[in-house]
């Protein structure tokens, strides 16, 4: 069920979005690289450079991310996603082509619909941007582990944008970084205010250092 406080956030009419089920969570200002490598997203990549449209990043619930028939049907999706919009591409020597995404608005998904080719197809509405939110010196332990986290040189190479004193940034960022389940990722993207999630994220560090 979808938090009753996303219900009163929708922004905007149903839009039809290309869905890219995944086993990870794409938080707003958040960076994936993905191999891509079924025609069906292949396909979609090419639509959505050649267009400048983006598509939609869902987590899985049950079910895998490469279908190997039709027969096996969709994945179970959660039905609150983000929208990525490819940033770069490259085509690597094993054929495989591998783009750069980065996450936009969060959406909720109405309805799905298959095309010919297996593309998961959603009508979404987009929900309106989190506030800013101020952070206090009670947060400072969560900055200072975001701070140690995108000191890593892998984490560098992201280039991510964060504003270490907006409570926005810094809760999406550390729940994007932290090594934590995917499904606890989700929990942490449908939340709707960033010192709530600040406060889910505080408890669960202290339950990882206790």
């Amino acid at each position: 069920m979808l938090n009753p406080e996303l219900e009163e956030k929708m922004t905007q009419p149903r839009v039809e979005l290309p869905l890219f089920p995944l086993r990870t969570v794409l938080f707003p200002g958040g960076i994936i690289p993905l191999r891509v490598f079924e025609p069906r997203y292949v396909d979609m990549v090419g639509r959505c450079m050649r267009n400048g449209h983006g598509f939609g990043v869902v987590l899985i619930r049950a079910g895998s991310e490469a279908r190997s028939s039709r027969l096996e049907g969709q994945p179970e999706i959660f039905n609150v996603g983000t929208q990525a919009s490819i940033v770069d591409f490259n085509q690597a020597d094993n054929g495989l082509l591998g783009i750069i995404a980065e996450g936009g608005h969060k959406f909720v998904v109405r309805e799905t619909s298959e095309q010919d080719d297996g593309l998961l197809l959603g009508q979404v509405e987009f929900l309106a941007e989190e506030p800013a939110g101020e952070l206090t010196p009670s947060h400072d332990p969560l900055v200072d582990m975001l701070k140690e986290l995108t000191a890593h040189p892998l984490i560098q190479k992201l280039n991510l944008q964060i504003d270490f004193n907006e409570a926005r940034s810094v809760s999406y960022r550390l729940a994007d970084l932290l090594p934590i389940e995917p499904e606890i990722k989700q929990a942490l993207l449908q939340l709707r205010w960033p010192k709530e999630r600040l406060t889910e994220l505080d408890r669960i560090v202290t339950k990882f250092q206790g």
